[in-house]
Order: C-alpha cells, then sequence, then structure tokens
C-alpha cells in the first residue's frame, strides 16, 4: 500500500558490499554467477542489521571459500536493475591464509571462482564499472596498515556514578554496541587491542577480545584522568611504527580511549578532530606512518 502521507512509494534501495580482493603475483579474484552469466567481483546485499564491512567479508567467504582482510575502501556504485536502484559498496581486500580456490565447489549462485591476472581479469569482467573499480583498486597503496581510532561505547552518565570515574561502566546500550563491534573488527583482522585503563573502554573491546583470543593492552596514559598531549602522541606514533614494521599479515590494529583523548590521537597523524560518536570507530589505512585513506563505521 502507498505510504500514509498519500506521496508515491519510491523505488527499492538495494545495498550490497562486496571486495576487490588483490592476490599474489598482481592477481585479481573473479566469480561467475550462472544465473546472470557474468564475472564480476564478490559482493552481495546486506542482511538486516548488518555493517557493510562484515557483509563484503561475510559474502567473498560464501562465494569463494576464502577469507580475507579489508584494505582501503573503494567509491561506491550505484546503478538501476529491476528491482529498484542498487548501491554497491567496496573495499580491496587481501587473503588470511591460504589463496587456493582449487577445491570451491561449484553451485547454483556461483559456479566458478578464478584468480586472474590484471588484464585478463580486465577483459574477463562483464560490466564497465566493475572495470573502473579494478582500476580504482588497482591505484591503491599495497600492503597499507590499518590503525583504527575507537570511541568508547555509551556509558553510565558521569553524574550518576559516585566511585572513582575510572571505574563507571557502560550501560546496556554499550554493551550491546560492544557486542556489534566484533565482526566490523573482524573484517579488519584486527589483531592488537590497544585500551585506555578505564572500564568503559576495556568493556568496549573485551567482546571482540573473548571471540579472537587476542590479548588487550592497558593504558593508562590513554584515560582521561592519566592523558597528556605529549604522552598521547608519543604512544600512538610508536604503535603506528612498531605495526608499519611488522609482518603483512600481522593484521591491524584497534585504539579505544576517550572523546577528550582523541584529538591528541588525531594530531599524532596530522588530522583535525573527526567527532566520532560514542562506539564509532575511524579506520585509518596507513603506508609509511601515513594516512592514505580513511573509513568510518558506528556499531549502532
Amino acid at each position: 500500500m502507498p505510504p500514509s502521507d498519500g506521496s508515491p512509494r519510491g523505488p527499492r534501495d538495494i545495498v550490497s558490499a562486496g571486495v576487490v580482493v588483490l592476490g599474489q603475483g598482481k592477481r585479481i579474484l573473479l566469480v561467475h554467477r550462472p544465473k546472470y552469466d557474468d564475472w564480476s567481483f564478490p559482493k552481495g546485499k546486506l542482511d538486516p542489521g548488518e555493517r557493510a564491512p562484515t557483509a563484503a567479508v561475510r559474502e567473498v567467504e560464501e562465494e569463494t571459500g576464502l577469507n580475507v582482510r579489508l584494505g582501503p575502501p573503494l567509491s561506491g556504485q550505484r546503478y538501476q536493475v529491476k528491482e529498484g536502484m542498487k548501491t554497491v559498496r567496496y573495499w580491496t581486500g587481501r587473503v588470511v591464509g591460504d589463496e587456493d580456490v582449487s577445491s570451491y565447489e561449484p553451485n547454483a549462485e556461483i559456479d566458478e571462482v578464478a584468480w586472474l591476472d590484471v588484464d585478463k581479469a580486465r577483459r574477463r569482467l562483464t560490466y564497465e564499472h566493475d572495470v573502473d573499480t579494478l582500476d580504482e583498486a588497482l591505484g591503491q597503496p599495497r600492503k597499507s596498515r590499518t590503525f583504527i581510532v575507537l570511541r568508547h561505547a555509551v556509558s553510565r552518565a558521569r553524574g550518576s556514578w559516585s566511585g572513582d570515574d575510572r571505574l563507571r561502566p557502560l550501560r546496556a546500550t554499550g554493551l550491546r554496541q560492544s557486542q556489534r563491534l566484533v565482526p566490523v573488527l573482524a573484517a579488519y583482522d584486527v589483531r592488537q587491542l590497544v585500551s585506555s585503563s578505564s572500564t568503559r573502554c576495556v568493556q568496549t573491546l573485551e567482546p571482540y577480545a573473548d571471540a579472537t583470543g587476542w590479548p588487550m593492552d592497558r593504558e593508562d596514559a590513554l584515560s582521561e584522568e592519566d592523558a597528556s598531549p605529549k604522552a598521547v602522541r608519543r604512544l600512538v606514533r610508536r604503535l603506528a611504527g612498531e605495526l608499519q614494521d611488522a609482518s603483512a599479515t600481522a593484521g591491524g590494529l584497534v585504539l579505544c580511549t576517550h572523546r577528550p583523548v582523541l584529538p591528541w590521537v588525531y594530531e599524532a597523524f596530522e588530522l583535525e578532530d573527526q567527532n566520532l560518536e560514542k562506539g564509532e570507530m575511524l579506520v585509518l589505512h596507513l603506508k609509511r606512518g601515513r594516512v592514505r585513506a580513511t573509513d568510518r563505521h558506528q556499531a549502532g
């Protein structure tokens, strides 16, 4: 039935997410869909309540059997389909583990998965907009490192807490946010967790630490009470340097802190204040310590 205000219903907006997966030897991962007889990148629709980065990684695994971690974001695609307008968000990605797809079992949705060199991939892609996306992906810095800046989730109001403010916990809303952060952090293969020692920051990262087994470092220097501009900038630059020096397979890093401390974190990367909401993350893609691309996501 039409909307209650009598205006005509607009076309359905379909949101999908996908990954341009870059392999060793400058190979590109493509999939063939028998229903459409086309070659494209692995992608698919978001599940209800699902964040786009989570959907992108999930779709790659479902369609190819490979686990990937996301790299820099790419320009989205938007085009007309039978059901309405379709928007596809894309990232570059790298395989975590073995790239072998020889054991893939064809099915009605995807009947062939192939690694192709760049020239063959460009010729094999069915749609011109996918060729443009491939060219954009190839122009991204290779082997960038992911450094995620996270503001803690929703906590109890300061005025309602009579104890040590360092011990002020998350509200139920914040605990739900921290759970929803788990698959988003996993999409970037975060393996290093650094948190303010205050309870509300630790609780924000605990579900991810529990789900993955990765340890969490608690830093007094990131707490509201103990932070200083110089100490925060020094800590962040050290962490970024260690991340850059680590193996490309070492995964990403997340740093969780408080609103008053965040401007000093940004200063270490020569960024303006990003005004993150509680539970929101800024994903920095670093190359040689410099920010080459950013992306941001809200836990909800």
